[in-house]
């Protein structure tokens, strides 16, 4: 059983703006906030935004197990895949959202390490991402995942668009 971690992930705006670091998330109920994370590379950016609720929440995931660091995954479960993304889900219902409501978005997961294939951690994180989603029957209604690049996620509380950038081209990911 996954206990609560010591610090806290339900974090103010400043200047309207909530930054979410590596192996890091933040949930919020303020209807002006923008949540947003840098250098997704290898590591996976998960957006979550139930519209009726008016709640977002963004996880920046590092590694996909935390079965072999379970000292690391109590400390700070947001380093996982396996730990963070259920305490997001779980800490946006404790803010008022609904899974019925959601709206799930996810980038990263690029192969961006010259490891020579040998730990592909982007395509491990793709996979736990992939696996978690489907035992909780979670539908994603839009991601940009794989490749070799690093991207920028942002989440506008207010509407719900999600937006990423990469190489200084921005796109809007969802709504499509």
């Amino acid at each position: 059983m996954l206990t609560m971690p010591t610090q806290t992930y339900k974090k103010k705006a400043v200047d309207g703006k909530i930054v979410v670091g590596v192996a890091d998330m933040a949930v919020t109920s303020d209807p002006d906030a923008l949540l947003i994370t840098y250098a997704l590379g290898s590591c996976i950016g998960v957006t979550i935004f139930d519209p009726v609720a008016c709640v977002g929440g963004m996880l920046h995931f590092m590694l996909p197990n935390s079965k072999g660091s379970p000292d690391k995954a109590k400390a700070n479960p947001a380093m996982f895949g396996d730990t963070g993304v259920p305490l997001l889900f779980r800490m946006c219902y404790d803010l008022g959202a609904t899974k019925e409501n959601m709206v799930v978005c996810a980038a990263g997961g690029a192969e961006i390490l010259a490891d020579d294939g040998h730990f592909k951690i982007g395509s491990r994180n793709r996979t736990i991402l992939r696996k978690l989603f489907w035992k909780n029957s979670i539908l994603v209604a839009a991601e940009d995942t794989g490749g070799v690049g690093s991207r920028t996620l942002q989440l506008n509380v207010p509407d719900g668009h999600v937006e990423i950038r990469s190489k200084g081209n921005g796109k809007l990911l969802w709504p499509e």
